[in-house]
């Protein structure tokens, strides 16, 4: 289970996120939507310290920090138990697919070289590119390297998975196989927390989604109740905007 209380963050006199209380059970799918600029990605960096808190507190699993009383050993464990999949792939480009998947595993966990290597061979056939292990980044496409993103975190065997706008990057022809990637971990009931603008995968996969503004949750629910009965104005203005954007 993951557990936010009053998670704050500011940078200098802006507010980015203002007290947000959130609570994910394990194997939950939660999506988070909402304008550009509103704390969406700041609460997935905020979770696992990427950024650092203003104030609250977070537990993941047995894991409980005050964000003002983290130790650096309270921020590892908390980085263990949380795998991040970013917007640009965020791959080594001197390493190859078989190497950044293992990376982690290595270098932060401590594995041998020799498990380490069998468990990225072992993701790679699993997300459909054990031919690539050797390939380097700037030999693969976009859809591909952001698999190999997402291959990392899935080796991590992380609580949650926290996936930041991953096929915003993308170009069009490469946003399915990452989505259907994505659908694979929520079909296995991966417990994954994430920002995107992909409406449809929302509707399609996710348990809850969560509709932030101005670094509050203004509702949340399934998405039965979101897309097609939101009960705030801002919820359905925003929908409104972003569901016409995409049809145009």
């Amino acid at each position: 289970m993951i557990e936010l209380k009053g998670l704050r963050k500011q940078f200098g006199d802006a507010v980015v996120l203002d007290g947000i209380d959130l609570t994910i059970q394990k194997g939950e799918i939660v999506v988070v939507i909402g304008p550009s600029g509103t704390g969406k990605s700041t609460l997935l960096r905020c979770l696992n310290f990427l950024e650092q808190p203003t104030a609250g507190e977070i537990t993941v699993g047995d894991l409980h920090v005050d964000v003002n009383r983290a130790r650096k050993a309270d921020i590892l464990q908390l980085r263990r138990q949380t795998a991040f999949v970013f917007q640009n792939y965020a791959l080594f480009a001197n390493k190859t697919a078989l190497q950044n998947i293992a990376e982690r595993l290595l270098v932060v966990d401590g594995w041998p070289k020799a498990r380490a290597y069998e468990r990225a061979r072992d993701i790679l056939r699993r997300i459909g590119l054990e031919d690539k292990a050797d390939a380097y980044p700037a030999s693969l496409s976009g859809g591909q390297q952001q698999r190999i993103g997402i291959g990392r975190a899935m080796a991590a065997g992380a609580e949650v998975i926290l996936f930041d706008e991953p096929t915003s990057s993308l170009d069009p022809e490469w946003v399915d196989e990452v989505l259907a990637l994505m659908k694979q971990l929520a079909a296995e009931r991966q417990t994954m927390l994430l920002v995107t603008h992909e409406m449809s995968f929302a509707r399609d996969v996710a348990d809850r989604v969560i509709f932030i503004d101005e670094g509050r949750i203004v509702e949340q629910g399934p998405p039965s109740e979101i897309f097609y009965h939101p009960r705030d104005p801002r919820t359905r203005d925003f929908l409104q905007k972003i569901l016409a954007s995409h049809q145009a």
